[in-house]
């Protein structure tokens, strides 16, 4: 029992995929329906519970960077947004570029149009009525986007009213669903994608994705290098000093993100190495764990590059118009990303099917890509978080001044490094 404990998430997908892989082309009719419809059950509760995320995560979060909390707050806030969005539109182009033609009609289509596996779900839940007896209907409370318009509205009615009560409901809120993330979501993720593997080893377009998706992992690995060369060339040009030496100095918080995926774990270290770039204690104090939560650039990256593989596999619209308000939401989603392994596409699951039009198949399989270069995403977050503390320190020439201030209380005391780096930990 120990030694399964002890199996971190990915070695749990990665099994589930080699024997999804290998079982499906033997698999009893009966059994895979039985493993099916375990998938139907697992996708219509996400489906269930996506608004609910979306709601729980980013009220709060747009609480916290509310205006009252200070200019400097607000203008982090913003040059992390920017650089999330930047490395979306980047891993797009070149998604774009590269893709095309190896990846555009090749393989997923047939799931939902061919004859498929063979296997057929003994139940199904399904979120509006449809009219078969083997239908558990299970609508959500509220659309993905009626969601997100509300987090939006409570979320900036609370910092414009001061709502300390709402403020802590909401908080309360987000930690009841990062635990449905952290206990239910993500212990179910390796079975589910065993099911899709399952099903797609059946119908034959198993190897065919694996072999695509390896061209996906390495181009979207080598781009969050390029990602943060650009990040500490600007803040390097800003701050006159070498962008490769302190992209360097960067490396002990890179490669301990690579050991914990976990932003959150890597804050020590993330702030003793920006503030061996020179950043003064202030600026980092408060810049690394802030970013620590709304900087996602090596998600955006490892979203945008597997998203677009999959519309080109299934021939879904791959089009700058039709993108550009996926990423552009999505930015918003990936502030508002839980802090645990598979939190980030949990979150942006909803935007998936919305915005996207992804079924059970394209987001399981985004799962599946997602967490397999989960650690490398986190660890491009963390160190994107020192150039961005650089960037912060030009500004404000090291000193924060009284702009650090909870956005919910008008009596606060100027906060000094540690007590921002506490009170953003805490909430």
């Amino acid at each position: 029992m120990k030694l399964l404990k002890s199996i971190p998430l990915l070695g749990w997908i990665v099994l589930a995929i080699i024997l999804g892989i290998l079982t499906g082309p033997i698999m009893p009719a009966w059994l895979g329906g039985v493993f099916l419809t375990y998938n139907s059950i697992f996708s219509g509760f996400l489906g269930f519970i996506v608004p609910l995320i979306i709601l729980g995560l980013v009220t709060p979060a747009i609480a916290e960077l509310g205006k009252g909390a200070g200019k400097w707050l607000g203008l982090t806030a913003l040059i992390a947004y920017g650089s999330t969005i930047l490395a979306g539109l980047l891993a797009y182009f070149v998604s774009r570029w590269l893709f095309t033609q190896t990846l555009a009609g090749g393989g997923l289509a047939s799931i939902s149009e061919g004859p498929g596996s063979g296997f057929t779900p003994f139940l199904t839940v399904v979120g509006a009525a449809g009219g078969s007896a083997t239908e558990i209907v299970l609508p959500p409370v509220i659309g993905v986007m009626s969601a997100l318009v509300l987090a939006f509205v409570i979320g900036i009615g609370v910092t414009a009213f001061h709502s300390k009560v709402i403020f802590r409901g909401a908080v309360e809120f987000r930690t009841i669903i990062e635990s449905v993330i952290r206990r239910i979501i993500v212990p179910a993720l390796p079975l589910f994608i065993f099911g899709i593997f399952l099903d797609l080893s059946a119908s034959g377009s198993a190897m065919t994705i694996v072999t695509k998706f390896l061209l996906v992992a390495l181009v979207s690995f080598a781009l969050t290098f390029v990602v943060l060369l650009a990040q500490y060339s600007i803040a390097g040009a800003m701050n006159g000093i070498n962008p490769l030496k302190a992209l360097w100095n960067m490396r002990d918080a890179y490669f301990t993100a690579l050991g914990t995926s976990s932003s959150a774990a890597t804050i020590p270290v993330t702030l003793a190495s920006t503030k061996g770039n020179g950043v003064s204690d202030s600026v980092a104090g408060f810049v690394v764990p802030l970013c620590a939560t709304i900087h996602l650039s090596g998600s955006m990256v490892k979203i945008t590059c597997f998203s677009i593989a999959v519309l080109l596999l299934t021939g879904g619209d791959v089009s700058f118009s039709a993108y550009l308000p996926f990423i552009l939401m999505l930015g918003v989603m990936m502030i508002a990303a839980p802090g645990v392994p598979g939190g980030a596409i949990a979150a942006a699951a909803g935007l998936l099917a919305q915005m996207l039009g992804f079924g059970e198949v394209e987001v399981g399989l985004m799962f599946a890509a997602y967490i397999a270069l989960d650690s490398f995403g986190t660890a491009t977050n963390v160190t994107g978080d020192g150039a961005i503390a650089l960037i912060m320190n030009k500004l404000t020439r090291g000193h924060l001044g009284t702009q650090a201030q909870d956005p919910l209380d008008e009596n606060v005391e100027p906060a000094n490094g540690s007590e921002a780096q506490e009170h953003t930990l805490a909430l």
